[in-house]
């Protein structure tokens, strides 16, 4: 948890942001709300998806909309669309987690071989929630405010003034 504040976020609350603080908001959101071996993990599970799911859309209809001309304050459309391929993969990787979760959360673990199953179920869903995790980190890196270049200490020369054009008489 990140302090003393819980973030919980509903789709229609990513709708007033811009994409960056909106996959903020979104990351926080599922650092807060952990996926657990139990019904609350699995709810969590389906709201982490609903959420990337809805910024996917809002993310991609950014990227439509910067391809229109005369719109303003978007990231670039190439950035936009590569947000939109990871948010897909971080799509996928929850929905691949499910199964293990569901599972995990309904099957008895009284026998040997159920408990080792268990450890193979646990361990695929640590990889695909790592793996949504990546590709939800690579969304903020492909909307990272590009810095401006460091400033030289060196004087700018002035400006080359154009030939002045003769008259002619």
């Amino acid at each position: 948890m990140h302090g003393d504040t819980l973030h919980t976020y509903e789709p229609a609350d990513l709708d007033d942001m811009s994409a960056r603080p909106a996959v903020d908001a979104v990351t926080a959101d599922i650092h807060d709300h952990h996926i657990t071996v139990d019904g609350t993990g699995l709810f969590n599970a389906t709201r982490h998806i609903e959420l990337l799911c809805h910024l996917t859309a809002r993310i991609a209809a950014d990227a439509e909309y910067q391809l229109a001309p005369n719109i303003v304050d978007l990231p670039p459309s190439k950035d936009l669309g590569q947000s939109v391929g990871h948010l897909g993969q971080a799509i996928a990787q929850y929905t691949q987690a499910l199964a293990p979760l569901i599972t995990l959360t309904t099957a008895a673990q009284g026998t040997l071989q159920q408990k080792l199953d268990s450890l193979d179920h646990h361990s695929r869903l640590r990889i695909h929630l790592d793996d949504a995790g990546r590709a939800l980190a690579s969304v903020s890196t492909a909307l990272e405010v590009p810095r401006p270049p460091a400033a030289s200490s060196a004087p700018v020369p002035a400006p080359l003034r154009a030939p002045a054009a003769r008259r002619r008489a």
